[in-house]
C-alpha cells in the first residue's frame, strides 16, 4: 500500500467543551501546525473530544440503579450508580470479577466498562461526570470529514479513535470506533500470497492499523495530543464502516 508513512501530531488543540465545532477546530490545528491536507491523508481523532463536544457526560449523582446494577455493584465493588450507567450502554455483560466489567457496547464492541471513562474528564461544580462514548461513531466521522472536504476540496478521510485492552494479551492499542472516507476492512480472500497461493480467510482490519499508528502519538495519558494526521497510505478497497469491523456472534468461538 506504501513504503512509507508519516504520523503528525497537531499540537495546539484546546481543551473541548460541549457544543464545539471539531471541524472548525480541527482547521484551526491544522493551520497553526502549518499543515494542508492532501488526497490520501487521515485524521485520526480521539474518541474523547468527539464524545465531550457532542455532550456525552452523565452526572453519576443523578442515576438511580436498578437491582441488577445493585447486584453487579456488589459483586465488582463498583458504585451502582456507575454500574447502571454501564448496563445501560452495553447489550450485555460478558464478563465481570473485582473492580472490572468487560461489556458487550450497544454498539457491539467487547470492553471495559462499555467504553465509559473517568480518565481526562474534569469534574463540574464538584458532580461526578463520566463520559459515554459517541452515540454512532461512523456518523461523527462522516460530519468531521464532510466539513474539512468543504474546507478543502481534498478527499481527506477521518477515523475516530479509542483504546481497547485485548484478550488474552496486556495493553492498550488504539482501536478505530468510526471511520469514514476509507475502508475500515479490507478482504483480501481470494487474492494470490506471495508464492501464488490463494487466501482464504485475511482480512485487515484497515482503520485499527491506522488507529495503533496514531495512538502512538497520541498517547494515553497527559499527552494532550488528541488529533493526529496520518501521510502516506493509499487504498484501492472501497470504503466501509467500523461498524462492518464488528465480528458477527454467529462467527465469534468465544462468546
Amino acid at each position: 500500500m506504501t513504503d512509507r508513512v508519516s504520523v503528525i501530531g497537531l499540537a495546539g488543540v484546546p481543551m473541548v467543551q460541549p457544543g464545539d465545532d471539531l471541524g472548525a477546530l480541527a482547521i484551526s490545528a491544522l493551520v497553526d501546525n502549518d499543515l494542508r491536507p492532501e488526497p490520501g491523508d487521515v485524521l485520526v481523532v480521539a474518541q474523547k473530544i468527539v464524545s465531550k463536544a457532542e455532550d456525552r457526560f452523565v452526572d453519576v449523582a443523578t442515576i438511580d440503579p436498578s437491582p441488577e446494577a445493585v447486584e453487579l455493584a456488589a459483586a465488582t465493588g463498583k458504585d451502582p450508580r456507575f454500574v447502571q450507567v454501564v448496563l445501560s450502554e452495553s447489550r450485555r455483560i460478558v464478563r465481570h470479577r473485582e473492580n472490572l466489567i468487560i461489556a458487550e457496547h450497544r454498539l457491539g464492541f467487547v470492553m471495559a466498562n462499555a467504553g465509559i471513562d473517568h480518565s481526562n474528564v474534569a469534574p463540574d461544580d464538584g458532580t461526578e461526570r463520566v463520559l459515554l462514548l459517541p452515540v454512532n461513531p461512523d456518523r461523527s466521522a462522516t460530519i468531521l470529514r464532510d466539513q474539512l472536504i468543504e474546507s478543502y476540496g481534498v478527499p481527506i478521510a477521518v477515523i475516530i479513535s479509542d483504546s481497547f485492552g485485548r484478550p488474552w494479551r496486556r495493553g492498550t492499542v488504539g482501536v478505530a470506533l468510526g471511520a469514514a472516507g476509507l475502508p475500515a476492512v479490507i478482504d483480501w480472500r481470494g487474492h494470490p500470497d506471495l508464492f501464488g497461493r490463494r487466501l482464504e480467510v485475511t482480512e485487515t482490519g484497515f482503520a485499527d492499523e491506522i488507529a495503533a499508528a496514531a495512538s502512538l502519538v497520541m498517547g494515553q495519558a497527559a499527552e494532550a495530543m488528541p488529533m493526529v494526521l496520518v501521510r502516506g497510505l493509499s487504498w484501492s478497497a472501497p470504503e466501509c464502516p467500523v461498524a462492518d469491523l464488528v465480528r458477527p456472534p454467529e462467527h465469534d468461538l468465544f462468546r
